[in-house]
């Protein structure tokens, strides 16, 4: 859906995600997100009554809903679907993003969990259950992958944590090093996880 096919109050939503995955929560305001979403800022009080908790834990939300959508774009860019495959278009949304346009924005759903679950327990819940709803996803394609099911989450759950570990690392450094590691050293892992024959 591009930003010109969203009604108001999902470009808010979509504008407060963007502006957390660059500023982070505390220094995203409402009047930025008005701004950033070419809204009124009397909209944002109609839309999102509970303020600016209702509005981040929604942009948190989102964010986890659509990394759990890109999941099935992954496999379908890859020849012959691996989960080292999977792993690395994973990484490779990032990478090519920091190559491009350097590195300002991170995952909302980290930025958020850094900046206000120590203090807001909706906010946290809200970042754990985006994360599950990415895990989820990619706990499924392992096992279409043919990985074990006693297997597909924790290896889900690794090949995310890596990621965001490893972004982490890549701002810190404005270098993609870490995800490229990341990618090279788990892929074989994942790929020794499979054990349905002929499903690599």
């Amino acid at each position: 859906m591009s930003g010109s096919e969203r009604g108001p109050r999902e470009r808010m939503v979509f504008s407060a995600a963007q502006l957390i995955r660059r500023d982070g929560v505390a220094a995203t305001g409402m009047r930025e997100v008005a701004a950033h979403a070419g809204a009124p800022r009397g909209s944002l009080q109609h839309y999102f009554p509970g303020g600016k908790e209702q509005l981040v834990n929604e942009a948190v939300a989102w964010a986890g809903r659509y990394a759990g959508k890109r999941v099935a774009r992954f496999l379908a860019a890859l020849d012959e679907p691996t989960p080292s495959g999977l792993f690395a278009e994973m990484v490779r949304q990032w990478t090519d993003e920091y190559e491009a346009e350097g590195f300002a924005g991170g995952c909302p759903v980290a930025a958020a969990t850094v900046d206000w679950v120590d203090s807001t327990e909706s906010t946290r819940e809200a970042a754990a259950a985006a994360f599950a709803t990415w895990t989820a996803p990619v706990a499924r394609a392992l096992a279409d992958l043919g990985v074990p099911a006693p297997r597909t989450e924790p290896l889900a759950t690794l090949m995310i944590s890596a990621l965001e570990g490893a972004l982490l690392i890549a701002r810190a450094e404005r270098d993609v090093r870490a995800l490229t590691t990341v990618a090279a050293e788990l892929g074989p892992l994942l790929d020794a996880a499979v054990t349905r024959e002929g499903a690599v």
